[in-house]
């Protein structure tokens, strides 16, 4: 009996950071710096973040863009940022919370503040 060939890949995970959400980064060069998520990459567990990781690159003219060297928002690993609590403003895990309706939302664990509105 043949076994089925498997690609090697992981299957993409669910995290508890959106986009668009305000977060901290705990540890490398960058490390307390804050800022608002641009983009979420499941495959590669990883997250774009506006103004931390900034590497430069050299960009080729293209439509409506003049060539030249380009500060970019490099990719950061998951694990390495956390999301700010809306009242305290420090870093905070992130839990989940059933309210009336049936409806779920995310909740700061050092305050208990509900993050999604």
């Amino acid at each position: 009996m043949a076994m089925a060939k498997t690609t090697g890949k992981k299957p993409a995970r669910k995290f508890k950071v959106r986009k668009g959400d305000n977060v901290i980064v705990l540890t490398g060069k960058d490390k307390g710096k804050k800022g608002a998520v641009l983009r979420v990459v499941p495959k590669t567990n990883k997250v774009l973040v506006q103004g931390v990781n900034m590497a430069k690159r050299h960009m080729a003219a293209g439509r409506g863009q003049s060539p030249g060297i380009v500060d970019k928002e490099m990719p950061i690993h998951i694990s390495n940022i956390s999301l700010v609590d809306p009242k305290t403003d420090k870093p905070t895990r992130v839990g989940y919370k059933v309210l009336e309706g049936d409806r779920k939302v995310r909740v700061a664990r050092r305050s208990g503040e509900v993050i999604d509105l």
